[in-house]
């Protein structure tokens, strides 16, 4: 009975909730970064650079081959490296996103850490102490003015 307690107690602690709304949010967001790819940022590319469908580069190892009927006895095999290029770029898309959401929650953390630089008033002890060296500072400069002053008139 122990053992499904424990696993209940994790299963409804706040931290796997959450993980698990990241989680969905995350897919989410990478379906939305994917059209993003394939429908905003690679059609110009591809004007750009003479109408290439980067989705559909690829280096063929060997070709499918095929029966009389024209059925495909063995499938090609290639590498498809323009998938390679769009999956590259969502990447880094993803990996900006998160950047500057971090950056964000950390300079909104800083400020709440670090309330306007404001300094604490000086303790009442430190002050008195701080008078106390200044008045002893000017009775040591009075006395060495006055043995200056001897040593002159000599």
């Amino acid at each position: 009975m122990g053992f499904i307690k424990e696993f209940k107690d994790f299963a409804v602690k706040g931290n796997v909730i959450d993980l698990a709304v990241g989680v969905i949010i995350g897919a989410a967001f990478g379906k939305i970064v994917t059209s993003l790819v394939n429908d905003i940022i690679m059609p110009p590319i591809g004007l750009v650079t003479g109408g290439i469908d980067f989705t559909n580069l690829k280096f063929v190892l060997k070709q499918a081959v095929l029966d009389e009927t024209g059925k495909v006895v063995s499938e090609a095999v290639s590498i498809n490296y323009g998938s390679f290029i769009n999956i590259t770029i969502q990447f880094i898309i993803i990996a900006f996103c998160v950047f500057v959401i971090v950056k964000g929650f950390n300079s909104l953390k800083k400020k709440a850490e670090d309330p306007k630089n404001e300094e604490a008033p000086t303790p009442k002890d430190i002050l008195l102490l701080t008078e106390i060296r200044d008045l002893l500072k000017g009775e040591t400069s009075s006395k060495i003015d006055e043995d200056q002053n001897t040593a002159n008139e000599d």
